[in-house]
């Protein structure tokens, strides 16, 4: 009988070394061995964005990734973006414009957002909408998603005039 190779992770901002078949799937790597239980399964075939995490800054559907691909990378989810016990201020724009109903989608939508923001602080609607293509949500509409997303945006924008003055 063969073991299973084990990997390092490190999964927000810490390194985890596991035995994982070759096989297995990086969200059920999360979920199920890490207790990591923010990054959802949807659809299972990479089409829904609820299993969206950041590897090495980048959104990833983590359903259709093998755990072994991740192996040596740098991986977000949704419970590594604030400290404990605490909400990123996108987190906190999402909450205040309302932009979670049913919260599925809101896990994968908040880190593509995240992703995009880095890329674009002061985005478009059209960069929202590309940054945001993999993800459905089938409750809010998207409105009060792409509002939290501004919102967040001009926060951030304000910050970063009084820092660089």
């Amino acid at each position: 009988m063969v073991e299973n190779p084990t990997l390092t992770f490190r999964v927000n901002g810490h390194e985890h070394h596991l035995a994982v078949s070759p096989t297995e799937r990086l969200v059920d790597v999360l979920r199920y061995h890490l207790g990591l239980t923010g990054t959802k399964e949807g659809c299972g075939t990479g089409q829904c964005g609820a299993c969206t995490i950041l590897l090495d800054g980048r959104p990833v559907t983590s359903c259709i990734m093998f755990a072994v691909d991740a192996a040596g990378r740098d991986i977000t989810t949704i419970e590594g973006l604030a400290p404990p016990g605490e909400l990123h201020p996108l987190q906190q724009a999402f909450l205040d414009q309302g932009a979670v109903q049913c919260g599925f989608c809101t896990p994968g939508m908040i880190l593509s957002a995240k992703a995009l923001l880095d890329e674009h602080p002061d985005p478009t609607d059209e960069e929202i909408r590309r940054g945001l293509a993999g993800n459905l949500c089938r409750c809010t509409g998207y409105e009060k998603i792409f509002a939290a997303i501004k919102t967040y945006a001009a926060a951030s924008k304000s910050t970063r005039k009084k820092v660089t003055r």
